[in-house]
């Protein structure tokens, strides 16, 4: 879990990345990071210096190793995503668990500093688990396109993300022609020179090697940047998307109430004197325990034919918000102890977060997009906390955190309700259009 919205201002930059060196270079760049962050706080000698080591650096990497991830999921399968996304993120949740037990035992052995050293060393197979980020060959993706999808509702948000890519390629088709017209020119003319300089000796060829890997690779960089920037500011950004537009401004609400219950539950828990029943299983563990097993149930579910995979992320919201509001009332422990698990259930929709991102704009633009949706839930997991305890501070209550950040919540989840009326609306819009034109 904390690796979906660890990195907010960094999501972005790495859809560019994606865009530019594809998922298995920003993997593979990403673990290397990942573990030189580690590596670096163990020379840490104040807070400030593991801010830019552990917070930064560590946490650039983390998130250039995950969004590939899922965009690799999204790529190799079409049916059976919403499992398959469920399946991958589990790891998340396992692997704090471990890690953390793993980084205790560590910390007694040989002492924090050392068990930073052996903490890099492990992330370091983050290298290995990008490398086998195979890419699609071109084959693949087109036969991709072309795979029938058994949802009604994703036929309907696929034919609203196809119409705006249509729109984004006609804008952007002629400048890729003209630009593939004159890398070709520039790789013509270095293979030509590459052959009439095979007499002149083994430094000419090395130096046309050279400029053909720069001119290769320039050309690269410049059709990745031409796909990130017009995801972000084209004429048909990924903004033009009303629908999307709204369930970014949902994500803005979505996570910062999520995080609550993890900061407020052990002062509710000695509030109603239940210490010692909180210490033998705590509420946050019964959270996090069930959050694994839901994201995979919740998959099953969303991958049904007979279901829709955006009512089922739908009723997750709807059960988080509804549990949210009623914990405060909750005063014995197997009350609270159901209330934890439903949330921890409900909030199983983050592994749907990646396949409704997909279904509204397209596989094409899902690095860029979800990219967007992390840096949005990112920053409401940022404001969330401190919003809280600034309510208590001047309530005094807990029970009024739980109450406003519902009401936020549900705030949110409005913008969703309205997404039927907006897929409605534009292709009236656009059909008005088009009979002007």
């Amino acid at each position: 879990m904390k690796s979906e919205c660890s990195q907010p201002p960094t999501s972005p930059f790495i859809g560019l990345f994606i865009s530019m060196c594809g998922c298995r270079k920003t993997a593979i760049i990403g673990g290397i990071l990942n573990a030189l962050g580690w590596i670096l706080s163990a020379y840490a000698s104040d807070v400030h210096y593991l801010f830019l080591t552990f917070g930064v650096t560590a946490g650039v990497g983390s998130g250039m190793v995950y969004l590939p991830a899922v965009v690799m999921v999204g790529q190799y399968f079409q049916k059976r995503r919403a499992l398959a996304q469920g399946l991958s993120t589990t790891g998340t949740g396992f692997g704090a668990f471990l890690m953390t037990a793993l980084l205790k035992y560590l910390c007694i052995e040989f002492g924090w500093r050392n068990a930073m050293f052996i903490q890099g060393a492990i992330s370091l197979n983050l290298c290995v688990c990008g490398a086998l980020m195979r890419p699609l060959s071109p084959k693949d993706a087109v036969s991709e396109k072309y795979v029938v999808r058994s949802n009604s509702e994703d036929n309907q948000a696929k034919a609203l993300s196809h119409s705006a890519e249509t729109t984004n390629g006609v804008l952007s088709e002629e400048p890729e022609k003209k630009e593939e017209a004159t890398n070709e020119e520039v790789l013509g003319s270095a293979q030509h020179i590459e052959s009439g300089g095979k007499s002149r000796g083994g430094r000419s060829m090395y130096g046309l090697r050279i400029l053909k890997t720069v001119s290769q690779l320039t050309v690269t960089v410049r059709k990745g940047f031409a796909i990130w920037y017009s995801s972000y500011f084209g004429a048909a950004s990924l903004f033009t998307n009303r629908v999307f537009v709204a369930f970014i401004i949902w994500a803005l609400f979505a996570y910062s109430s999520f995080v609550i219950p993890f900061i407020h539950l052990p002062e509710i828990v000695k509030q109603y004197n239940l210490s010692s029943q909180n210490n033998l299983f705590p509420l946050t563990s019964i959270i996090a325990i069930v959050h694994i097993f839901g994201k995979v149930i919740l998959g099953i579910i969303s991958d049904l034919p007979c279901v829709s995979t955006w009512n089922v992320f739908l009723m997750a919201n709807f059960t988080l918000v509804t549990c949210i509001l009623t914990l405060p009332l909750m005063q014995t422990y197997v009350s609270l102890a159901v209330v934890c698990a439903l949330i921890g259930f409900s909030s199983g929709y983050f592994s749907l977060m990646p396949v409704v991102t997909e279904d509204l704009v397209g596989t094409k633009h899902l690095a860029n997009a979800y990219g967007i949706i992390i840096c949005a839930n990112g920053i409401s997991a940022l404001f969330g906390p401190p919003f809280a305890g600034w309510i208590y501070d001047i309530t005094q209550k807990y029970d009024y955190s739980f109450y406003i950040s519902g009401s936020l919540y549900m705030v949110g989840i409005v913008f969703l309700l309205i997404q039927p009326c907006i897929q409605k609306k534009q292709p009236r819009e656009k059909s008005t259009e088009e009979a002007q034109v």
